[in-house]
């Protein structure tokens, strides 16, 4: 059969047009509410039986979402949306299809009883201003959109418009993550290589060090005996260095064991001995000894590395490390305060980033890596939780964290 109606023409800007859509990469993709909602407030306000959220492709008119009829996709050829796309900015409408000399043979218009006889279609465009797609009405009769309808319709095509950009900004928050996770996944087979390479020979030159002092200090001068200690320091500076580096990366994984009930004291006096503190220091526990459901694994890490800090870096003649905990239908929340020599007002706002450490050296002159508080937010940030610092020079610091609950299935 020959038609005598009017393909809809390619705009010059096609090549781009086409690049944005595949950019967005939403063809073919699942339906869903927040575009659906839109097309069935178009139907009600138009009054009209269809309305749909088209996708112009270079040969297919693609349907988003669609109301009022079960077709996927037609042929670009025959799409009213091809039409209504080259004058991005305005309305397009079609009060009667027989009507108009582009569509009255059109196969969407032929059949007299059941045929697209009213069309309105508004642009949907990206952030450049290119066309994507159309918001669009239909029916089988005539019809003719009030001045408030069609400002209406304008008004969800812009909502389609704010929906599309939304994908674009999760499209491109996805990509940064994944870059992240690989970069993570590599610096992570990195720390994992420097571990097994420089372990050993780091072992061997602690243990060779010691041998010669053992073996040969009766033959060395003062100097002679202060070089092999300085060797053995800086063996363990690195190793501890290097233990520190593995304990960040590998923190990722440890919210992910499994979640087992446990009292919080226990936790804390297994920690205190695995310490070894031999200062004058007073550890206080909670009054409270919460009974917990969640992750020790990550929680002893956790407390590990602020109560190792409030020792090292305390000059006070005698510890005291207060903890407390409390809960609620959310959140565990923790304390731990010390009286040890604070934290200037200038670190406090990136204490808890990589290699920051809180003073040069600690009560024994040694210097931190600022490894360990990197690692204490980001483990409290994998168990959904939140950490907080008040701390005063000379007055000791006080950290108050939370984590989330995690729910019990029986």
């Amino acid at each position: 059969m020959s038609l005598s109606m009017i393909s809809p023409t390619i705009p010059a800007n096609e090549e781009k047009r086409l690049e944005s859509i595949r950019k967005l990469d939403i063809i073919d993709t699942f339906a869903e509410e927040s575009y659906d909602s839109i097309t069935k407030l178009a139907s009600e306000i138009c009054q009209t039986p269809i309305a749909l959220i088209t996708i112009l492709g270079s040969e297919k008119n693609w349907f988003k979402s669609k109301l009022g009829t079960s077709i996927p996709e037609l042929e670009r050829e025959f799409s009213f949306c091809g039409h209504a796309i080259l004058n991005p900015n305005e309305l397009f409408e079609v009060p009667n299809t027989l009507e108009d000399v582009r569509f009255k043979d059109n196969p969407l218009v032929l059949p007299l009883e059941s045929g697209v006889r009213f069309y309105a279609g508004v642009p949907i465009l990206d952030e450049e201003g290119l066309p994507l797609g159309t918001l669009c009405v239909l029916d089988s009769k005539e019809h003719h959109l009030t001045e408030n309808q069609k400002s209406s319709l304008k008004s969800l095509a812009k909502q389609v418009e704010l929906l599309f950009e939304y994908r674009r900004k999760n499209q491109a928050l996805e990509k940064m993550k994944n870059d992240l996770d690989e970069n993570n996944r590599i610096l992570r087979e990195f720390a994992s290589t420097v571990s097994h390479d420089l372990k050993m020979p780091l072992a061997n030159m602690i243990i060779t060090a010691d041998i010669l002092k053992a073996k040969y200090s009766d033959k060395l001068d003062d100097d002679g005996v202060n070089y092999l200690n300085y060797l053995k320091h800086s063996g363990l500076t690195l190793s501890e260095y290097i233990n520190g580096l593995l304990d960040y990366y590998s923190s990722s994984s440890l919210h992910e064991d499994t979640h087992q009930e446990f009292f919080l004291n226990d936790l804390l006096e297994d920690i205190i001995d695995l310490l070894q503190i031999d200062q004058n220091c007073e550890i206080n526990l909670p009054d409270n000894n919460l009974k917990i459901f969640g992750n020790s694994a990550a929680l002893g890490q956790i407390f590990m590395n602020l109560i190792s800090n409030s020792i090292k870096y305390n000059n006070s003649e005698k510890i005291i490390i207060e903890l407390d905990c409390t809960e609620n239908r959310e959140f565990y929340n923790f304390s731990i305060r010390d009286n040890g020599i604070g934290i200037p007002k200038e670190k406090q706002n990136n204490i808890f980033e990589l290699f920051t450490t809180a003073a040069d050296r600690d009560r024994h002159g040694k210097k931190g890596h600022g490894i360990g508080l990197s690692t204490v937010k980001k483990l409290i940030g994998s168990l959904g939780g939140n950490i907080t610092i008040t701390s005063e020079e000379d007055k000791g610091t006080h950290f108050e964290f939370n984590i989330k609950r995690s729910r019990k299935v029986d």
